[in-house]
């Protein structure tokens, strides 16, 4: 979806505010890692979008794209992705417009970008672009309306024309009708470069409106995390740090504490802080935060402002809602991959459709194979699994206690799960599991009976305020054929007990049919159709089960040495196990 449609439905809504972060890219493989696992956190509070640069020069330009990629098909956050002229002949930029397009990003920030590194001026290539301009008239001629292109706004005039501190009056205005240029050639939204005064923003929002420029035009606000790092961005970008750029009280309150990094962090909260306050007092509904891929200082401002709140997230759906455009109406998926949100993404891209209002609807043809992706984990992950889990093993009984323990939560990571600890629903059976293990039912997913809890009840709610949401009980485990055949036993006297259980070779036990789909959770809303967003499907399980097995070698067995006891312990033990699942 475009960000300028995000925007525009939010205005309709009254008192309702939008923000979005930007982030870069790291410069190594662990602050990669890192940044996912921030933006997993971030995005948990709902922003309209998130962006990425492009680094100067090109230089992260493949970096950049697989960043993008990931943003919008795994962490599942709206995606703009910055695209600059610098280094940049017309088949790269169409390279990276295509590969974008493809992986269901309609989003593109528009620069010409600043020089490459140990140069001072920007200097046209042969084939490529002079300016921001120019990319966009190119971008529109060759993609017509397909991307939301936004551009940058600059609230004291571009840096290039800044002298001494200050723009003239007349290179000000001149860089405001370039501005309108970019906006008359198919720009639909402005972003600014940062600033500490909120004046010379709010001045330029009226400047701009005073030449006809109508589109919204999002403040950037860059909180200040540390004085060095606030004396490098102001240079960077000319900001004059004094007076009318900088106000005097700014300058003061920064002096006397410059070598104190936490009273320096502790004011930028609270200059961020008042900063928005006076810019959505004047009627502004956006806001972007320039997080220097660091999340609290951000997230502390939208929590001051009371548009965040840490120990509520609110949630579209039990499962995060896919923001690519080829499946942006998906609102149905097995229960089995719960817990392994992104391995279901990587497995199912490529559907022609994905299932809308009914699992039924679907008519896609089959899984992507399991492949090694599937099992790969940031390296911060697999470290913790390794501390946890990767444990001397001596008997049956010692595996069953790492089941035990992570049910119980004094375990934080599983190799079952990309998310984590237990998630909150579960917490409220979390003693029932912990038992469950104890008899050697290893469990590996589960939810609790709901009925008609309130859809914003902080622990199952989902949907919004406003409605009910429903769950069956559900449970999913591995255990062997003895304690399955005295679990269908008891399960005869419960009709209503629905289960299924399948071994590594594909032997099946169910008493249900191949094609009975089962709605484990719905909600009921106001002016809408029942929703049911999980269900259990026995053809899916079938798929399932193969990761499932898969991850006793691939994600536990390998944390130990090949020739550990351990590891050869639990290589055995999945060939005689059943992965089961009874429910309601």
């Amino acid at each position: 979806m475009k960000v300028i449609e995000k925007i525009r439905d939010a205005s309709t809504q009254e008192g309702k505010v939008v923000f979005s972060f930007e982030f870069f890219p790291p410069k190594t493989e662990d602050g990669v890692d890192n940044l996912f696992d921030r933006m997993d956190r971030m995005v948990a509070h709902a922003p309209a979008f998130c962006d990425i640069t492009w680094g100067a020069g090109g230089s992260t330009a493949d970096l950049t794209l697989e960043i993008a990629n990931k943003m919008q098909n795994t962490i599942c956050v709206e995606t703009m992705m910055h695209l600059t002229c610098t280094n940049m002949p017309v088949e790269k930029i169409d390279h990276a417009l295509d590969t974008i397009k493809s992986n269901g990003i309609q989003n593109v920030l528009a620069l010409r970008g600043d020089p490459p590194h140990g140069q001072d001026k920007f200097v046209q290539i042969q084939g490529g672009f002079a300016c921001a301009l120019d990319l966009v008239r190119h971008i529109r001629a060759k993609y017509g309306d397909y991307f939301g292109i936004t551009v940058a706004g600059y609230p004291e005039a571009h840096p290039d024309v800044i002298l001494n501190g200050v723009a003239t009056l007349e290179a000000y205005q001149s860089d405001l009708a370039y501005l309108k240029q970019k906006v008359d050639a198919g720009a639909d939204l402005i972003v600014t470069q940062l600033f500490y005064d909120t004046d010379i923003y709010l001045k330029f929002v009226n400047d701009c409106r005073q030449i006809g420029i109508t589109c919204p035009i999002v403040p950037g606000i860059m909180p200040i995390n540390n004085y060095k790092g606030f004396v490098r961005m102001t240079g960077f970008c000319k900001t004059k740090r004094k007076n009318f750029y900088i106000p005097s009280e700014v300058s003061a309150a920064l002096e006397p504490i410059k070598d104190n990094d936490e009273a320096v962090k502790a004011y930028g909260i609270h200059l961020g802080t008042e900063m928005c306050k006076k810019i959505l007092s004047h009627g502004i509904k956006t806001l972007h935060l320039y997080t220097l891929n660091m999340e609290k200082s951000a997230l502390a401002i939208l929590m001051n402002l009371g548009l965040i709140e840490e120990s509520k997230i609110s949630r579209s759906l039990p499962w995060r809602r896919p923001t690519n455009v080829f499946r942006v109406k998906e609102d149905v998926r097995p229960i089995f991959w719960a817990n392994r949100p992104k391995s279901y993404i990587s497995r199912t891209i490529g559907w022609e459709q994905y299932p809308h209002g009914r699992w039924s609807d679907s008519c896609n043809p089959s899984y992507g194979a399991l492949t090694d992706y599937q099992f790969m984990r940031p390296r911060a992950r697999g470290k913790k699994l390794h501390e946890e889990w990767a444990v001397p093993l001596k008997s049956i009984e010692d595996v069953e206690e790492r089941f035990i323990k992570f049910c119980l939560g004094k375990l934080k990571s599983s190799p079952w799960s990309e998310l984590d600890g237990l998630q909150p629903e579960s917490k409220i059976i979390n003693e029932l599991l912990g038992n469950i293990n104890s008899k050697g039912f290893l469990t590996i997913n589960s939810q609790p009976a709901v009925n008609g809890e309130k859809s914003d009840s902080p622990t199952v709610g989902w949907g919004g305020a406003g409605g009910y949401v429903y769950q069956k009980a559900y449970l999913e485990f591995f255990c062997t054929r003895e304690k399955l055949n005295s679990l269908v036993e008891k399960c005869k006297g419960y009709p209503s007990l629905t289960y299924m259980a399948v071994n590594k070779e594909g032997t099946w036990m169910s008493n249900v049919g191949p094609g009975d789909v089962n709605a484990v959770t719905w909600g009921v809303f106001p002016a809408k159709e029942i929703i049911q967003p999980t269900v259990v499907d026995p053809s899916s399980f079938i798929v399932w089960k193969d990761e499932a097995f898969e991850i006793w070698t691939k994600g536990w067995a390998s944390l130990y040495p090949e020739d550990d006891p351990s590891r050869k312990l639990l290589e055995q033990g999945t060939e005689q196990p059943f992965l089961g699942q009874p429910g309601g």
